[in-house]
C-alpha cells in the first residue's frame, strides 16, 4: 500500500499549534487511516491507548512521542510491525532545554540562599548561603538539558563534572565521566544535579548507599524523573542530616499526595512538575513537530531520534 506522505494524524487530541506546525512544513493533518504512515501523539499518560493504536494501525512509520523522557513507553518503543516497517519514534528531547535547565539552575541557587527556611521565617535567624561561584557541580546526564546547564552556570565559575553513559567531551564541563565513576564522584560535589533519562539503569540510582557517599554540606536537585531517587531514602537523607537538602520538580509517586512525609523533610523544596509548562510545551514541541514533518517528507534531518533499546 502507497503511504502518503503529506498525510499526518494527531491523536488522541488536537492542538491547534501543532496543526499548524503540521500545515507550515508542508503537511496536512486528517484522521488516522490506512493512508496514514505519520502519527503525532499528545497523551504521556496513556501508552497502552497508543499501543492499541498501533496495533490497529500496522502501516504506521513514524510516530511523535510528546515529551522528552519516554520510559512510560518502554514497552511500545519496541513495537513490532512498525520497527517492520523501518519504522521511528522520535520525542521531544531537547525541546525543553531551555526551561528545565532555568529551572535547575533556580533551584540550586535556592538551596544554597536557605530560601526553604527563610520564605517561612518570622525572625531575624543566622546569615547563612552557598554560592555556585566556583562550586563543585555533579550533573547526572548528558543530553540538551545539561548543555543548557552547562552554558548558564560558565558565569559562575562553577567546574562541571557530567555522568553520562557515552563518554565525550561537552563544551562547559570540565571532565566527563562514565557511571561506572558516580560513586567516586560524588564525595566531592558540592550540587548534585539528576537530568538523565529514567532507564533500568537509573532507576533508584539516588539511594540511601549514594545520598551518603554526599558530603552533609551538598545539595540534591532531581529535574529528571521522580524515580531516580528512593523517596523514603531521601527524607531520611535530609532529617538526619546526610546532605544539607533537596529541591525536587519530580517526586516519586507524582503528584506526591497531600500529607506525603516528603513535604514535612528538612530543607526541601518541592516544585509541582513546572520546570516547563503547558504554555512552553505548546509552543516548543510545536517547533519539534514541524521539524520531524520535514524530515518524514524527506525535507530536512530527523530531531529527537529514540533509541528502543536504550529507551531514549
Amino acid at each position: 500500500m502507497e503511504i502518503d506522505r503529506h498525510l499526518v494524524a494527531i491523536e488522541p487530541k488536537q492542538f491547534a499549534p501543532y496543526v499548524e506546525a503540521v500545515e507550515a512544513a508542508g503537511g496536512r493533518v486528517v484522521p488516522l487511516s490506512a493512508d496514514v504512515g505519520a502519527l503525532i501523539w499528545t497523551d504521556y499518560a496513556r501508552p497502552d491507548a497508543l499501543a492499541d493504536l498501533l496495533d490497529e494501525n500496522p502501516q504506521l512509520e513514524w510516530v511523535q512521542l510528546p515529551f522528552a523522557g519516554v520510559d512510560a513507553f518502554a514497552k511500545v518503543l519496541k513495537h513490532p510491525p512498525l520497527l517492520a516497517n523501518g519504522g521511528r519514534f522520535t520525542s521531544a528531547k531537547g525541546s525543553y532545554r531551555e526551561p528545565v535547565a532555568e529551572h535547575a539552575l533556580m533551584l540550586c541557587m535556592a538551596l544554597g540562599r536557605a530560601i526553604p527556611e527563610r520564605v517561612r521565617a518570622k525572625s531575624w535567624g543566622k546569615k547563612f548561603a552557598v554560592s555556585l561561584y566556583d562550586a563543585e557541580v555533579l550533573v547526572v546526564g548528558g543530553g540538551g538539558i545539561t548543555e543548557e546547564l552547562l552554558k548558564l552556570l560558565n558565569p559562575f565559575r562553577a567546574r562541571v563534572t557530567v555522568v553520562r553513559k557515552h563518554v565525550s567531551t561537552m563544551d562547559g564541563a570540565a571532565a566527563v565521566i562514565p557511571f561506572a565513576e558516580l560513586d567516586a564522584a560524588l564525595p566531592g560535589a558540592d550540587f548534585v544535579v539528576l537530568a538523565a533519562a529514567l532507564t533500568p539503569e537509573t532507576k533508584g540510582l539516588f539511594d540511601a548507599q549514594r545520598l551518603a557517599r554526599m558530603k552533609p554540606s551538598a545539595y540534591l536537585v532531581n529535574i529528571a524523573r521522580g524515580p531516580m531517587v528512593v523517596t523514603a531514602d531521601l527524607i531520611h537523607a535530609l532529617d538526619a542530616g546526610v546532605i544539607a537538602g533537596a529541591a525536587l520538580d519530580v517526586t516519586d509517586p507524582e503528584p506526591l499526595p497531600d500529607g506525603h512525609p516528603l513535604w514535612n523533610a528538612r530543607n526541601i523544596i518541592i516544585t509541582p512538575h513546572t520546570a516547563d509548562t503547558n504554555e512552553m510545551v505548546l509552543r516548543m514541541f510545536s517547533v519539534r513537530v514541524g521539524e520531524n514533518v520535514r524530515a518524514y517528507r524527506g525535507e530536512g534531518q530527523w530531531v529527537g531520534l529514540v533509541d528502543p533499546e536504550l529507551g531514549y
